[in-house]
């Protein structure tokens, strides 16, 4: 393809004409990377976009997926018409073949935004790569199953559309960067949570192979159960038998439902509905057999959790005695000695103690577990796989960081606005921002997060079980919460045997 100098480029589908977001930084916003999937493409995979005439003005976000909850975006609205990328480049090097780093959002499968304050791609790229953030499909928009959408589809599957969205995506990543100058054959996928979750589903799926080149996975929800195509397609037939007529509803008609399939408690160890599901198509089965077995694809990746994953999002469970907690575990761990070393590892002896118990049991349930995981199956196949732990609270902050509190430090966006977040940083949150930015980068260019500002950063190793620490400074760890994990994984085990 040939490459358009300045600020104009031509893509497959005709030529955008971006804006400039500092003096050596360009910025294409809002790229239409599929056709708007609405009317009777709502619910259906994603359909390439048209071509359009003349030059396409992209300098405004493109909306952001219908969702309920404030992520701080910048884009104009919410639509159903959601499908958009945006391209941050560095002015000066826009004939090099550049690497690619393309950012998939989080939010638990029923929120966020590419266009998040805090994503804004300007500082990374001024270190010399090309940033990319999406949007997919979210929520009921983009993984409802349902029977009747099923029997629709030539691949007799439903469900995992905001998860096609993403491989969309990245095939237009694939078949237009470079004439953005960007290297095709040097695309990192990263991405936080459902973002990242999303990332290492793809590593375990055929549909994965050869969509990007290298990943970095923050505080991913990788190797949990997945809810099974009919177990999802019963549960969605609560909106309603008939598919045409829940096209016709608006698409705010269609969020207000949403309650309906979000449970207020998430089950620590069971199938979740409205986020990916075990469809026989996109997934073909759970991650945790395909990582153990080897099975995933070959890359570089870093990988790694926070220091407090779960008590920002059990904060309002309602599991404040010890009552209640007893009844969570009986709930989530279904076996007799399987309860008794939770309640021996997780231990409470006072109502005081709940809320603490429930978020380790979240964060390590949900994150900790199969981050690790993920690290131990990665490194038999390819040796530069690397591991962290973010321990940095922020300014004056007495607990933390939570869950996603490091993207901020990724990007270099320390002072971005994000519900929740306190905008008070100093001297050492800059360095360790820097630290982070250098290493993603240097990462990107080479799969090697090694660099002068973080020289000795140790590769993975499973006996030793190491990480690299990001925290009031940066340092070299061992064997982060390390029998609470060995649990875990002999639990799994028996889950997965047991058809769970």
């Amino acid at each position: 393809m040939k490459q358009v100098q300045g600020l104009e480029v031509l893509t497959e589908s005709g030529y955008v004409r971006g804006t400039m977001a500092s003096e050596s930084v360009q910025v294409f916003k809002g790229i239409p990377y599929a056709s708007p999937p609405v009317g009777q493409l709502r619910w259906r995979p994603p359909v390439p976009s048209q071509p359009w005439p003349g030059v396409l003005e992209v300098v405004e976000f493109g909306p952001d997926c219908p969702q309920q909850m404030d992520v701080g975006s910048r884009a104009p609205r919410q639509s159903e018409d959601c499908l958009y990328l945006n391209i941050w480049r560095p002015h000066e090097d826009k004939n090099s073949r550049l690497p690619v780093m393309i950012w998939i959002h989080g939010g638990s499968y029923i929120s966020g935004s590419g266009s998040e304050e805090r994503l804004d791609g300007t500082n990374l790229a001024q270190k010399g790569v090309i940033v990319i953030t999406i949007n997919y499909r979210v929520g009921l928009f983009g993984f409802l199953a349902h029977p009747q959408l099923t029997q629709e589809s030539p691949q007799h599957s439903s469900g995992n559309y905001g998860l096609l969205d993403q491989i969309c995506a990245l095939r237009w990543v694939k078949n237009n960067i470079a004439a953005f100058g960007g290297d095709p054959d040097r695309v990192t996928a990263f991405g936080v949570s459902a973002g990242s979750a999303s990332i290492s589903l793809l590593l375990a799926s055929p549909m994965g192979e050869h969509l990007f080149d290298q990943a970095i996975l923050e505080s991913p929800g990788t190797a949990r159960p997945l809810a099974s195509l009919a177990t999802a397609e019963s549960v969605g037939l609560v909106l309603g038998d008939d598919i045409e007529s829940l096209r016709e509803l608006s698409d705010m008609q269609i969020l207000e439902r949403t309650s309906l399939l979000a449970p207020k408690v998430r089950g620590l160890t069971t199938p979740r509905i409205l986020r990916p599901i075990r469809d026989g198509w996109v997934i073909p089965e759970d991650e945790r057999p395909v990582l153990k077995s080897g099975r995933l694809h070959r890359m570089p990746i870093i990988v790694g959790t926070n220091a407090d994953e779960g008590s920002e999002a059990t904060a309002t469970w309602p599991i404040k005695t010890v009552t209640d907690y007893l009844s969570f575990i009986d709930s989530n761990f279904s076996v007799d000695d399987a309860k008794q070393k939770v309640l021996s590892l997780y231990s409470v002896e006072s109502d005081a103690q709940v809320p603490g118990r429930v978020a380790e049991l979240f964060g390590d349930t949900q994150f900790d577990y199969g981050a690790r995981l993920l690290a131990q199956s990665m490194v038999e196949k390819e040796p530069r796989t690397w591991r962290y732990l973010f321990t940095r609270r922020r300014a004056h902050r007495r607990d933390g960081p939570h869950h996603g509190q490091e993207v901020h430090y990724v990007f270099g966006n320390l002072a971005a606005r994000y519900p929740g977040e306190l905008p008070d940083y100093d001297h050492a949150d800059v360095f360790i921002s820097k630290a982070m930015m250098s290493a993603w980068v240097a990462f990107a260019k080479s799969g090697n997060p090694n660099c002068v500002e973080i020289p000795d950063w140790p590769s993975y190793v499973v006996a030793e079980d190491n990480y690299f620490e990001f925290g009031n400074g940066v340092r070299k760890g061992r064997q982060w919460r390390k029998e609470q994990l060995d649990f875990l994984d002999r639990f799994f085990e028996g889950s997965f045997d047991r058809g769970r």
